[in-house]
């Protein structure tokens, strides 16, 4: 009972955070990381509740996501100048960066079945930072996050930073997968 109630307040903040983002930056907001992680987390959310356990898999792939957001906003975005209020306690952060993240792993860790696919969250991290560094490499955006702008920090960094990143997420996927039974 609690894994519906945790995954049906999931899907209302969500929508919630999902319709500040698309009122602010419209069809910009699949260039963020964090939406798509939120989108995918409230997808799984959606099928969780309607295909219960068989839904493990999907809802894996979400926890590990939304934990890799969590982590990024705290312990990167934030130092680098975002501001917590800004980024954790206002607009579509409070629900994007801080309860949904929230949400997802209390629901998940502590009231769901689990499936590991470690795999899925690395790929779809790596696929996506490397689509981002590209685009920034050639001007077609800029960021949306510091540590993909290319231009102003360098290629070796940018590297850096992708391989960085993509050993977390593969570090919070095996961890849910090893640790999380």
């Amino acid at each position: 009972m609690n894994d519906i109630l945790l995954n049906s307040a999931l899907i209302v903040f969500e929508t919630a955070g999902l319709y500040l983002s698309i009122k602010n930056r419209g069809v910009k907001i699949v260039r963020y990381y964090t939406q798509i992680s939120n989108i995918i987390a409230m997808l799984s959310s959606v099928l969780y509740l309607a295909m219960g356990r068989y839904a493990a898999p999907f809802r894996y792939t979400a926890v590990c996501m939304l934990t890799m957001t969590f982590f990024v906003t705290v312990f990167v975005l934030i130092p680098m100048g975002g501001g917590f209020k800004k980024l954790m306690l206002e607009g579509n952060g409070l629900y994007h960066h801080t309860i949904c993240p929230i949400l997802c792993f209390v629901s998940y860790v502590f009231f769901e079945p689990h499936a590991s696919v470690w795999y899925v969250p690395v790929i779809i991290t790596a696929v996506y930072g490397t689509v981002m560094l590209i685009l920034n490499y050639k001007k077609v955006v800029d960021g949306p996050y510091p540590f993909l702008k290319v231009h102003e920090q360098g290629k070796k960094a940018s590297v850096m930073w992708m391989t960085v990143l993509t050993l977390v997420i593969m570090g919070i996927a095996l961890l849910f997968s090893f640790f999380v039974k």
